[in-house]
């Protein structure tokens, strides 16, 4: 009788992954509760829902913000504001000129 080790599973490397992304972003979200008053959460939320790209540069903009010491206290829903403005690509303005 031989015991040999059966081979790895597809499957495991994706509930690995699965199980690694679950983690990090149970890691972000305990991050942004330390770094977002209520009301800022709620709109970066309601961001989310609009605009997942952008809520995710905030995200990463307040993360590392908070790991280099830029940030050593909850941000308001004003503040966030300001750094939603700043990380926003601006909206392109069309004109029509009528002659």
């Amino acid at each position: 009788m031989s015991f040999s080790q059966s081979p790895p599973r597809p499957n495991d490397n994706n509930d690995d992954s699965k199980k690694q992304e679950a983690e990090v972003t149970a890691m972000r979200q305990r991050a942004l509760m330390v770094l977002l008053d209520t009301e800022a959460r709620q709109r970066l939320m309601n961001v989310r829902m609009v605009k997942p790209e952008l809520a995710t540069a905030v995200e990463n903009y307040l993360i590392n913000a908070a790991s280099s010491g830029r940030i050593n206290r909850p941000l308001n829903d004003e503040e966030l504001k300001q750094i939603l403005l700043s990380i926003q690509q601006p909206k392109k303005d069309f004109r029509i000129n009528r002659r």
